[in-house]
């Protein structure tokens, strides 16, 4: 049976050039460099300068997805931004992008996940490939966590920074089987009853003020290596493969001991799995497409690997993806 599949035809991603250390954050708050790096494995992260917007790290990821893919962005159909700090509370990052890539048809819209925004918004480009509405779409996932931060917060002032990433999706034809290249199975759940676990304090129609992100450290990482086994499960079941076939896990880069718990789920070896943590933090929706990307033009990641990506974010959501390079 012959389908359509998207495929990933372009990576690309962008860190802004400020870099704050922990040792650096330990001058600000009540921290060090030790306490940070045993309970996350994070040793540094990026900050936007204060003239940078989302649009603006999306931009630049983008060009640089086209760029490796071969195409311009009158060549689109479609575009999706995750972004949980959108440069406006309307229009949607995504048309400022839109804009800028000179791209006059089709769609440009945004999704927010939080943290499994970017798997949300492949899954959606996704279908609307599969479904032939769309033969060229840009997923990019955006993000300014600096400017939602209480930079006095230790508990979650630590683990988070800025950056986006990009790929492009292109269609082609499959067998229906998982020899086939591309997107070969996505899941994505949500569960509302465990939002005060991890939420900004403030909004548009509550407080008309930006807020803060406040989070349940120990809840939020039970709840995370307990939902992302099930969820990889999914997709090795949807799929029919193994642990074993699996050549790359790419997950949300939130925490280390989260990455290695769900490694050892699935008994993956340390060197099967792309971290980024330890340099770019927490970058919410930003996180898997920076990973992608650095792995893609690293060469670890190979034509015919299979690549599985998940993520846990505020809301709940939790979201899988799993493809043939």
């Amino acid at each position: 049976m012959t389908l359509v599949r998207s495929r990933i035809t372009g990576t690309g991603s962008y860190l802004p050039e400020q870099i704050l250390t922990n040792d650096e954050l330990a001058a600000r708050v009540d921290t060090s460099d030790e306490w940070i790096v045993q309970r996350t494995g994070i040793r540094q992260r990026h900050i936007a300068a204060p003239e940078q917007k989302a649009s603006d790290l999306a931009l630049a990821a983008a060009r640089r997805a086209l760029a490796q893919a071969g195409v311009d962005g009158a060549d689109l159909d479609l575009i999706v931004v995750a972004t949980t700090t959108p440069d406006q509370t309307f229009p949607a990052t995504a048309v400022f992008v839109q804009k800028a890539l000179g791209m006059t048809g089709g769609a440009a819209f945004d999704v927010q996940a939080v943290c499994s925004g970017f798997v949300y918004a492949l899954t959606v480009a996704d279908n609307f490939i599969r479904l032939g509405q769309a033969s060229r779409a840009l997923v990019i996932g955006a993000e300014l966590f600096s400017r939602i931060l209480d930079w006095e917060d230790r508990a979650t002032c630590v683990l988070f920074g800025d950056g986006a990433g990009a790929v492009v999706l292109e269609a082609v034809e499959g067998q229906g089987t998982s020899a086939d290249t591309g997107i070969l199975t996505t899941h994505l759940h949500s569960d509302g009853r465990h939002h005060d676990l991890l939420y900004v304090d403030g909004g548009v129609s509550s407080t008309g003020t930006i807020g803060h992100l406040r989070m349940e450290g120990r809840e939020v990482f039970k709840h995370a290596v307990t939902k992302l086994a099930e969820v990889v499960d999914e997709a090795l079941t949807a799929t029919g493969l193994e642990s074993s076939d699996i050549d790359w896990l790419v997950p949300h880069q939130a925490n280390r001991r989260i990455i290695d718990a769900t490694a050892r789920k699935l008994d993956l070896p340390a060197d099967k799995v792309v971290l980024t943590v330890d340099r770019h933090a927490n970058t919410s929706a930003a996180s898997i497409p920076l990973a992608l990307d650095v792995a893609a033009r690293d060469g670890r990641i190979k034509p015919g690997d299979i690549v599985l990506i998940e993520a846990m974010g505020g809301g709940f959501t939790w979201a899988s993806a799993l493809l043939r390079w």
